[in-house]
């Protein structure tokens, strides 16, 4: 596993008369890095293409990179990290294969495997430590759906719980692993796009699931949600558009107020084509994508471009206060402000 480290670059960013930092805490690996976990402020996992994934527990002074052995050529495009040593990861493509770690990520044990010559993995997330759910693009109109209850060692497939076919060029996004959402207790949303964009909702760990429509920008392979996050069962923000046109900003983000059913404009949108959307507070919400970083004072009503610089994930500490975005060639960043 190797060490890295790298001096901080600090950007001072104005935006309403708040000041917001942008620090380059890595950057130069050979991966795009999609998949972001944020334990707290001092741990933070990443993984990417060419099978990298990366950890530091000094937040972000020192980072240990380490490509699984076997598993250098995959693109992982989402990891869930529980603490230090224990994480899950998954890549996009086929074979499908989701690893386990127990020791920090010195070695990685392949707890799935599926060969279907269509598998695509999309995301994954946790309702807690040992509770998790995996989806992927659908295969013959079905959407693969696996659940984990003993924290992410087995995966049992439940996809049959899901009662509705997909639309013909109906799929979902793995931009940044983030089109899926888990909250304590059981609530799952799941966004797809394509053709059509849906939101696909169960309010107990799966087992049963309604579906919704998601007025987004839709209707080309390359359009619809890449990103949700839900600040509770009721309030929730999708980001989109089209990744081919990453510059317009024509109904590329959404929200909603009752858990997914309904979605409205915001009055002030995105700057353009977002792939990762977390919320902060009530207040403070973050975007990102390819063309730039926004943010929200207001809970999503208005965004203000803060950065041109882009990103594919933007995360906030599951405990703790940091902000971290990831992106392009190893490229991770911690967002600071004081709100």
């Amino acid at each position: 596993m190797k060490i890295l480290f790298l001096s901080l670059l600090c950007l001072p960013l104005f935006v309403s008369g708040q000041e917001f930092t942008l620090t380059q805490v890595a950057s130069g690996k050979n991966t795009s890095l999609r998949g972001l976990s944020v334990v707290n402020d001092s741990t933070v996992w990443v993984s990417g293409s060419n099978g990298w994934i990366g950890r530091t527990t000094t937040g972000g002074v020192e980072w240990q990179w380490v490509q699984p052995k076997g598993f250098e050529k995959l693109d992982f495009r989402d990891i869930e990290a529980f603490d230090d040593q224990h994480a899950v990861a998954l890549n996009a493509g086929s074979p499908a294969y989701i690893l386990l770690t127990s020791d920090g990520g010195k070695n990685w044990e392949k707890v799935y495997e599926n060969i279907d010559s269509a598998i695509f993995l999309d995301g994954m997330a946790f309702w807690g430590r040992m509770n998790g759910i995996v989806f992927g693009d659908p295969i013959a109109r079905k959407m693969p759906i696996l659940k984990t209850i003993d924290g992410g060692k087995t995966w049992t497939d439940i996809s049959s719980n899901l009662k509705f076919d997909l639309a013909e060029g109906e799929a979902s996004f793995a931009a940044s692993g983030s089109t899926v959402k888990a909250l304590p207790g059981g609530r799952t949303w799941i966004a797809t796009g394509g053709k059509i964009a849906n939101i696909y909702f169960s309010a107990d760990y799966g087992a049963n699931w309604e579906r919704y429509p998601c007025p987004i920008l839709q209707g080309e392979e390359s359009t619809g949600p890449f990103s949700i996050d839900f600040l509770n069962r009721s309030k929730g923000i999708a980001v989109g558009g089209d990744y081919r046109k990453d510059k317009e900003n024509t109904n590329n983000v959404l929200l909603t107020t009752d858990g997914g059913k309904t979605w409205r404009k915001p009055q002030r949108p995105v700057k353009g084509y977002r792939s990762g959307v977390v919320f902060y507070s009530e207040k403070y919400a973050f975007a990102t994508g390819t063309s730039g970083t926004d943010v929200s004072l207001d809970g999503g009503a208005n965004w203000l471009n803060i950065s041109a610089r882009g990103f594919n994930a933007v995360q906030r500490a599951t405990t703790g206060k940091s902000v971290w975005l990831a992106g392009a060639e190893g490229t991770i960043y911690v967002l600071g402000f004081v709100p």
